[in-house]
């Protein structure tokens, strides 16, 4: 803050301008030499060099800083209060899902394994897969310890087009039918520019996107008849785009589309069967970790929590989940505000390590 001495009155500089508190002029600032401020009227063409010199903030107050204070502070605590309603409304019943038939992919490790144990806990029958037979079976004991009524599971590669016909089948001759659809698995690639040729694009997509078009077109009868739900595990770069990730980034974003289009699609014909958006940061699992050592600064979020969250969100038959809750506001400053969204994905980056890749 800044005063001006002229004739005995004072002014205040107010974001660009300049307010004569003696009288009714209002003075704009012009660019002056050192020291010195030249301003001019609006009601003359006159020229004038005003004197300034620093002063405390507080001995001139600004007008305007108050309501804009105040104004700040509401849609702060207008926007606190939403998160906190949003988050708070929560009606998971955990009996609910005692007895659910589940078919759950990528139930191998990361947040798939937590799922796994969730469910078991929780009394739901499994049909687990993912594309590692050992690791599955290690699975599928500690399932049937934690108390899983039934479990089965089926080794599949979803890079291979005949593999979700085949999993979504053999669950329903297992389980007589489906209730839920956890769509979970997940084909990664080194962050980097190499990861963009053509032949790991076109794996990216099979893997990431197709297989959950085809295992949701051949287990969306089934659902239908138990009004049940679909569970899609994504990411935020299927929400926010992010550097050097761009085949991962683009399946990402087909999820989003093709799974909001079946949402209206469904809603229009009265198909009582809910899908369910979640939003996930890093996996917690040794491929994610290795996958961008040294290129992001994000920490993992914590396997068994995520698992939570997304089983509490597709029993409740929530549109969308965010895990963790912050990546709901920086979806929402993606719109918002693009220029701070793009600084604060810039931090998390090693660009150096990047490019390098």
């Amino acid at each position: 803050m800044e005063r001006a001495e002229k004739g005995g009155g004072r002014g205040c500089r107010c974001g660009g301008s300049w307010s004569h508190r003696g009288g009714l002029d209002r003075w704009w600032l012009w660019r002056g030499g050192h020291g010195s401020k030249v301003v001019a009227s609006p009601n003359t063409h006159q020229k004038r060099w005003l004197w300034a010199r620093p002063v405390l903030a507080t001995s001139v107050p600004c007008p305007s800083a108050g309501p804009q204070r105040t104004m700040k502070v509401l849609l702060l605590t207008g926007l606190g209060a939403l998160f906190f309603a949003y988050y708070w409304d929560d009606n998971f019943d955990p009996a609910s899902l005692q007895g659910a038939r589940v078919l759950l992919t990528g139930a191998n490790a990361g947040v798939g394994e937590e799922l796994a144990y969730h469910y078991a806990r929780l009394g739901s029958h499994l049909v687990l897969t993912a594309h590692t037979e050992a690791l599955l079976q290690k699975v599928v004991g500690n399932c049937r310890k934690l108390g899983a009524p039934k479990v089965f599971y089926i080794a599949a590669d979803m890079a291979s087009p005949e593999a979700p016909e085949s999993v979504v089948q053999f669950a329903l001759d297992k389980l007589g039918g489906l209730d839920y659809l956890v769509l979970n698995h997940i084909g990664g690639a080194p962050a980097g520019t190499r990861a963009r040729t053509h032949q790991a694009t076109r794996w990216l997509m099979q893997v990431n996107f197709l297989s959950y078009v085809q295992l949701t077109s051949r287990a969306l009868p089934s659902l239908t008849d138990s009004k049940g739900s679909l569970v899609v595990v994504s990411s935020l770069l299927g929400r926010v785009p992010t550097s050097f990730s761009t085949p991962y980034s683009a399946a990402k974003f087909a999820l989003d589309g093709f799974f909001g289009s079946l949402r209206r699609e469904l809603d229009v014909q009265d198909v009582n069967v809910a899908i369910t958006m979640c939003v996930l940061g890093l996996r917690d699992r040794a491929s994610a970790a290795e996958a961008v050592r040294g290129v992001t600064r994000v920490k993992a979020s914590p396997g068994p929590k995520a698992a939570l969250a997304v089983i509490r969100g597709g029993a409740t038959r929530a549109a969308g989940v965010f895990y963790p809750w912050r990546f709901h506001l920086l979806c929402l400053l993606r719109r918002w505000l693009p220029r701070s969204r793009a600084w604060f994905i810039r931090q998390d980056l090693n660009v150096t390590a990047t490019a390098a890749a």
